[in-house]
C-alpha cells in the first residue's frame, strides 16, 4: 500500500500510509486509538476505497472496491470479537454463504472433511466440525473466525486486536496458530494496543500517528517504550511515586466470606477512602463474578458486603446505585453504551431523577451542562456532547461510559477491565481519571486481568484462585510473582 489517504468530510482519517507487508511473516501495525489504523485496514479489506493511492498484491497492481474484491485476492480479516452465529455448528458458520454442493444439494461430508483439515493445523479437535459455536469458548471461537477466514484460501489474514478479549494461556495458543500459519506462506497483518506480546509474536512493526505511518522498524530494534514514544510523539515520563493511604480507617467497602453458590467462596476484601485495590485472577477464577455481586447485577448466597461498616444487599443496579456505588462494565459495548444516541444521553442515562424538571420533563440544559463538564474533566477528544457514542474511539467512548458513573459521585467504584481495547495514550489518561478520584476519596476496586495495568496502579492486588481470595502484593510486586500465585505457585512468596 503506498500514498494512501482518506477523507470523511472535514476529517482527514489518514493523510499519507504506507505499508510493506512480506509473505509468510507477522507485521505488527500500532498507534494510537484515531491514527488511522482501522481506515487503513478497511481500504485493504474493502469495506473503505482510498482518496489517493495504490495497492500491489505479490507484484502486481490491484484494485480493491469491495470486501469481495479482497476475498478473492486472498485478503481476509478476524476482528477482535467473533463474527459468528452461536446457534450453527463450526461447519456451518465456516461454509456460510459459500456451501460446498453435490447435485444441488449441500456436501455436508465434503465441508467437514475441510472443516477437520483445518481444524487441525489450528490444533483444535477433529470433533469441532459439528460443535455448536455457542458451546465453545471465546478463545476457541475465535479460531473458528480465524478457520473461516482459511477456507476462502487466505493468504493475508488481518487479526485486529485478537488478544484483548484472551488470557494469557488462551494468547499462547493464539501465538501457536500464527506461527503454523506463517510457515505456510500466510502474511499475518497483527494490530494490538498490548505493546510487550509483539516482541514474542512479530518481526516487523509499522507504526501510525495522526493519519500518517511514521516508518517500519524490525522489532529486534525495538522497546516497548520506543514504541509508545513514536506512537505519542514524545519522551513518556516516569511512573509516579507510590500512595499512601492511612490503613486506619474504616474500610469504605468490605466483602466479608462473600460467596455464591457454584462461581466463588469466602472472598475477603477492603478497600478504604482513597484506595486503588485490584482484584486479579485467570478465567474460571470467579474474578468477574465478585464484581457483578457487589452492583447487584447477581445475588450472593453467603457472607456480607459491608459499606462504611454497615451490612448492605444490593438487590439491583439501580440499588447499588442509591448506596453510591459505581460500575464500569468490562463490555463497555454491549452493557455500558447506548451506540446511536449523544455522549450527553449516555451520560445521563441512569440518573433521570436528576435531570427531572416540571412534570418529569428532561431538563436538557442542565443534561447538557453536566455533560460538558464532566467531557472537560475527562479529556474526552469530542467536537460536542451532541456527538453519537459510536462514532467515538475506544477509549473516548469508555471515558464517556465512566463520565455516567461520576454524575452523582458514589463513594465506592468498581472498574472492570477499565482500559481493555483502548490505546496507550487513553490508557494513561485512565489510569490518571482513576488516581484522582481515589485522591479525593471514592474507593477504587479495580477487576483487572492485565497484570501490568493491575501492578502500576493499584495500592494493593488482591489474586483469585480457585473462586476465592488468596495472595495480597503490594506496588512492588514483580508481575512473575503475582502470576505465580493467581496460577497456584506461592513459592515465590507475597508481600
Amino acid at each position: 500500500m503506498s500514498g494512501i489517504s482518506k477523507r470523511y468530510g472535514a476529517v482527514r482519517a489518514i493523510r499519507n500510509a504506507d505499508l510493506d507487508v512480506e509473505a509468510g511473516t507477522v507485521h505488527a501495525l500500532v498507534g494510537e486509538n484515531g491514527a488511522g489504523k482501522s481506515t487503513l485496514i478497511k481500504i485493504l479489506s474493502g469495506a473503505e476505497r482510498a482518496d489517493t493511492g495504490s495497492i500491489e498484491f505479490n507484484g502486481a497492481p490491484v484494485s480493491i472496491t469491495s470486501a469481495q474484491d479482497a476475498i478473492k485476492l486472498g485478503i481476509a480479516t478476524v476482528y477482535q470479537e467473533p463474527q459468528l452465529f452461536s446457534e450453527l455448528t463450526v461447519s456451518e458458520n465456516i461454509f456460510l454463504g459459500r456451501e460446498l454442493r453435490k447435485g444441488g444439494r449441500i456436501d455436508w461430508a465434503a465441508q467437514n472433511a475441510k472443516v477437520v483439515e483445518l481444524l487441525e493445523l489450528l490444533g483444535l479437535p477433529r470433533r469441532y466440525a459439528t460443535a455448536v459455536v455457542g458451546d465453545l469458548s471465546i478463545a476457541e471461537q475465535q479460531q473458528v473466525s480465524i478457520a473461516k477466514a482459511l477456507a476462502g484460501d487466505a493468504t493475508v489474514l488481518i487479526l485486529d486486536e485478537p488478544s484483548a478479549i484472551l488470557t494469557d494461556a488462551e494468547i499462547e495458543v493464539l501465538f501457536g496458530v500464527v506461527r503454523r500459519l506463517t510457515s505456510t506462506g500466510v502474511s499475518v497483518i497483527y494490530i494490538s494496543h498490548r505493546l510487550d506480546e509483539l516482541f514474542q509474536i512479530a518481526e516487523t512493526v509499522t507504526v501510525m500517528r495522526d493519519g500518517a505511518t511514521l516508518g517500519t522498524w524490525p522489532i529486534s530494534e525495538l522497546t516497548v517504550r520506543s514504541i509508545v514514544e513514536k506512537m505519542v510523539g514524545g519522551i513518556l515520563t516516569e511512573n509516579e511515586g507510590a500512595r499512601t493511604v492511612d490503613q486506619s480507617l474504616t474500610p469504605r467497602l468490605e466483602l466479608s466470606d462473600l460467596g455464591r453458590r457454584g462461581r466463588f467462596h469466602d472472598v475477603n476484601v477492603a478497600v478504604r477512602p482513597g484506595e486503588i485495590v485490584a482484584l486479579y485472577g485467570l478465567v474460571g477464577s470467579g474474578v468477574s463474578e465478585i464484581a457483578a455481586c457487589i452492583y447487584g447485577i447477581d445475588s450472593y448466597d453467603s457472607g456480607s458486603i459491608l459499606l462504611d461498616g454497615a451490612a448492605v444487599s444490593p438487590r439491583s443496579p439501580r440499588h447499588a446505585q442509591k448506596l453510591g456505588i459505581g460500575l464500569l462494565p468490562a463490555n463497555r459495548k454491549a452493557q455500558g453504551m447506548f451506540s446511536f444516541q449523544s455522549i450527553a444521553f449516555n451520560i445521563s442515562a441512569g440518573h433521570l431523577p436528576l435531570f427531572g424538571g416540571f412534570a418529569g420533563w428532561m431538563e436538557r440544559a442542565k443534561e447538557r451542562s453536566v455533560a460538558r463538564d464532566l467531557i472537560k474533566r475527562l479529556a474526552v477528544k469530542t467536537p460536542s456532547e451532541k456527538q453519537p457514542i459510536g462514532a467515538m474511539s475506544g477509549g473516548n467512548a469508555q471515558k464517556v461510559v465512566l463520565a455516567r458513573q461520576l454524575v452523582e459521585r458514589p463513594g465506592v467504584l468498581v472498574l472492570a477491565e477499565p482500559t481493555q481495547g483502548v490505546d496507550v495514550g487513553a490508557k494513561e489518561e485512565i489510569h490518571r481519571i482513576i488516581t484522582e478520584l481515589a485522591d479525593e476519596g471514592t474507593a477504587v476496586l479495580v477487576v483487572t486481568s492485565d497484570l501490568p495495568e493491575a501492578l502500576r496502579i493499584a495500592d494493593r492486588v488482591q489474586v483469585v484462585r480457585g473462586g476465592t481470595t488468596t495472595d495480597e502484593f503490594g506496588p512492588d510486586a514483580t508481575q512473575v510473582e503475582v502470576l505465580a500465585a493467581a496460577a497456584g505457585d506461592t513459592s515465590e512468596g507475597a508481600a
